[in-house]
């Protein structure tokens, strides 16, 4: 039991930073980026607001993600370890394509 109570304390751990990202970036004026604090983002973005509130829908739901997969690890162990899989893999690329689509809908 304490290993899944370490687990699900580290996927909350993964999830704050998306959920705080999802907070206060919503009414930011600047184009929130995509992981790696890209500035040529400014000259891209033409709706800003829209764009923000699309991205942090986005981080929103990745934050839940790691807030489920943390509840998962406490039904046990390898349902929690594939849904980590999942996120840490796949859902790194569904969330880059999701990416890709806003970018292409707001530039």
């Amino acid at each position: 039991m304490v290993g899944q109570m370490i687990a699900l304390v580290s996927c909350v751990m993964c999830a704050l930073p998306f959920f705080i990202i999802a907070k206060f970036n919503k009414d930011s004026r600047e184009p929130v980026s995509f992981w790696s604090g890209d500035t040529s983002l400014k000259g891209i973005v033409k709706n800003v607001p829209e764009y923000n509130k699309e991205m942090c829908a986005m981080y929103g739901k990745c934050g839940i993600a790691f807030l489920i997969t943390g509840a998962a690890f406490l039904l046990g162990y390898p349902i929690g370890i594939i849904l980590l899989v999942f996120d840490c893999t796949l859902g790194i690329y569904v969330v880059y394509r999701v990416y890709k689509k806003i970018l292409a809908k707001y530039s």
